[in-house]
């Protein structure tokens, strides 16, 4: 049995993470739990806020929330991961100029992960970066958005051809500020809300759907399903 810790950027993966990871994973004995990265705090309230990176030390506060948890749980069986969407990640971030020198999209992320992993220091740890946003999920099979956007086919067909553009990877749909993926998916269905309905899009896809188009996302998954196996980053 495993305790898995995961830090999210956002309530969107947060949301992901509890409605369609905990049932799947608790399955295969790894028992999840998710909080969003904390943001600030008040010292005086002791108040914390979460969700989303601030601009400024972004990553000096993600680090030192993801290692205050480490040394909540001690257990060298329990295990951390993280789920933040490439798209956007803060500059400051271990391996990003590097990974900002790189074209392939898959390269970027191994960059960053192995730097992240590096600078955390705990085999416990396992990072994930999402390619290149919660959204290119989303994309796996665009087909399900009818069952929330009623009358928009045509525009269900407009992010066919994106996703047809980029044969077929959602993961390749890439990350300019005009172009990423829900860029296209606002663009098309200006109602589109990440929060709500996206997770339940989300869940009428289906991991199973997500982890056949999503190269990356299927390999974070797998390494979670494997850890009472003794997998590692170690």
């Amino acid at each position: 049995m495993i305790r898995l810790h995961i830090t999210v950027e956002g309530q969107t993966e947060e949301g992901f993470v509890n409605r369609l990871m905990v049932d799947h994973l608790s399955l295969r004995s790894v028992f999840p739990d998710v909080r969003c990265v904390l943001t600030s705090k008040n010292k005086r309230s002791r108040k914390e806020y979460r969700g989303g990176f601030r601009r400024k030390d972004a990553y000096s506060t993600v680090r030192r929330d993801i290692l205050a948890w480490t040394k909540e749980d001690s257990d060298i069986e329990c295990r951390f991961t993280t789920m933040f969407d490439l798209y956007a990640l803060p500059e400051d971030f271990p391996g990003k100029k590097e990974a900002n020198r790189k074209i392939d999209p898959y390269k970027k992320v191994e960059i960053i992960e192995k730097a992240f992993f590096e600078d955390i220091h705990d085999r416990r740890f396992i990072p994930y970066i999402q390619l290149h946003e919660f959204e290119a999920l989303i994309f796996a099979d665009l087909k399900q958005l009818k069952l929330d956007y009623f009358n928009h086919e045509t525009a269900i067909e407009e992010l066919e051809a994106v996703l047809n553009g980029v044969n077929g990877n959602p993961e390749l749909i890439n990350e300019h500020p005009e172009t990423a993926p829900s860029k296209h998916i606002i663009r098309n269905i200006p109602e589109y809300d990440k929060t709500s309905a996206g997770i339940i899009v989300a869940k009428n896809i289906g991991l199973g759907r997500m982890r056949k188009r999503c190269r990356h996302f299927n390999e974070w998954l797998t390494k979670l399903e494997r850890l009472p196996d003794g997998g590692t980053n170690g």
